[in-house]
């Protein structure tokens, strides 16, 4: 489909707050599940982009920097996805399957445009510490909005580009795009998906929270309970493990609390 003025205005503003959000992490703007929601909510096709940034989030969380190791583009693979899926216009699990393979690649292709941002922000940089010398804080902070804007246009421009293409080109080329190509890329998200889940539960692996873990665990086997259902049951257990942690504060001695209320209790046994 092809996107009326007002859309392509709204989709670019999002895609230059995503690539600024992808430096600052303020309010999150750069996560598939924001970024995508957002290019769906712009073009009319809300539920379909908040299924397909639902998807790519779930790859995302395997994303992190690492050392000297930059993690791919989530930025440019939700706002450059999202665009292809509408421009498709196939909202059926195949044309989610070939967004999801488009915004790999996109991620992976976004390091490139990272390392020329970053390196045009080293001259930028110096910029400023020239005009710091000279005492002039509106010139340091004029530089400081000239870096985050080139990394706002990072995302801006790929995003007018596709947004310029012709719909029955993107066409084209997702179709021209083989089975092996599409359905490897899918298999290879999945494996980020199981990552993305061991790096998040290792992170939060402490003895206070695993029972509740497989709580959640054991629950999402009943298919008879729903989304909303679910989200009760995890908002009572939240409740009531902030009251256990109230009350053994209250009981005990601020030295003798851990901050672990489950582990106080079994202590006390």
């Amino acid at each position: 489909m092809d996107f009326n003025i007002l859309s392509v205005i709204l989709i670019l503003i999002v895609a230059f707050v995503a690539g600024m959000e992808g430096i600052l992490d303020q309010f999150q703007f750069h996560q598939p599940i924001i970024a995508c929601s957002l290019v769906g909510l712009a073009t009319g096709h809300l539920k379909e982009c908040i299924i397909l940034g639902g998807a790519l989030q779930l790859i995302a969380m395997g994303w992190a920097n690492i050392g000297a190791a930059v993690a791919p583009d989530a930025a440019l693979a939700s706002v450059a996805s999202a665009i292809i899926f509408v421009k498709a216009g196939d909202f059926s699990d195949g044309g989610q399957k070939v967004a999801i393979a488009a915004a790999v690649t996109l991620a992976t292709v976004g390091l490139v445009l990272t390392m020329v941002v970053r390196t045009l922000s080293v001259i930028i940089i110096h910029q400023a510490d020239a005009a710091a010398e000279k005492g002039s804080y509106r010139g340091v902070e004029f530089w400081h909005l000239v870096a985050l804007a080139c990394q706002g246009l990072r995302i801006a421009i790929p995003a007018g580009m596709l947004l310029a293409v012709p719909t029955e080109t993107v066409q084209n080329a997702l179709g021209a795009l083989p089975e092996w190509f599409t359905s490897g890329m899918a298999i290879g998200g999945g494996f980020v998906v199981a990552v993305g889940y061991a790096m998040v539960i290792n992170m939060m692996a402490t003895k206070e929270v695993w029972p509740f873990f497989f709580i959640g665990f054991a629950l999402a086997a009943v298919s008879d309970l729903t989304l909303i259902a679910m989200g009760t049951l995890g908002l009572s257990i939240a409740i009531v493990y902030l009251n256990l942690s109230k009350n053994k504060g209250s009981d005990k001695s601020e030295a003798s609390n851990s901050g672990d209320p489950l582990g106080d209790i079994l202590d006390d046994y």
